[in-house]
């Protein structure tokens, strides 16, 4: 891999775990700055979910006992001739805070973007593989 195609990926790796770290924190507005605005998410139990609005409102909690959800990259390869990125990794969902115990987790893939030279996401899909309660 060449030079530029390395710091991309370095890039890349910092933006997820910026983003992990503003989901776990509820800064939406910095959750929100790593997407595209019509980004498209496929939720972990199937749920499609477009644009920006819907996938903040996705994250939002809505009850008294929210869901923190952590991504760790495992691998992310990057595009030698598009301004284009592939990451997957893993992820889970912990209730309340980030320190607690994973009641849901699985893996995703991410499709990112290099637009005005930033790297932003605008397609993920994230896949149930365990957890602790049947999902609805």
């Amino acid at each position: 891999m060449n030079e530029p195609a390395d710091s991309d990926v370095a890039l890349i790796r910092v933006a997820r775990a910026a983003q992990t770290a503003a989901i776990a924190s509820g800064d939406w507005d910095a959750v929100a700055s790593f997407w595209t605005e019509d980004i498209t998410v496929r939720r972990a139990l199937g749920q499609s979910v477009r644009g920006v609005t819907e996938a903040l409102a996705a994250l939002t909690p809505d009850s008294d006992v929210s869901l923190v959800y952590l991504r760790e990259a495992v691998s992310v390869d990057v595009s030698q001739q598009w301004p284009l990125a592939f990451e997957e990794g893993r992820w889970s969902g912990h209730p309340g805070s980030a320190q607690n115990a994973a009641v849901i987790g699985g893996r995703y893939a991410s499709q990112w973007v290099k637009q005005d030279g930033r790297w932003l996401i605008s397609a993920e899909v994230f896949v149930a593989l365990t957890g602790a309660n049947p999902g609805n």
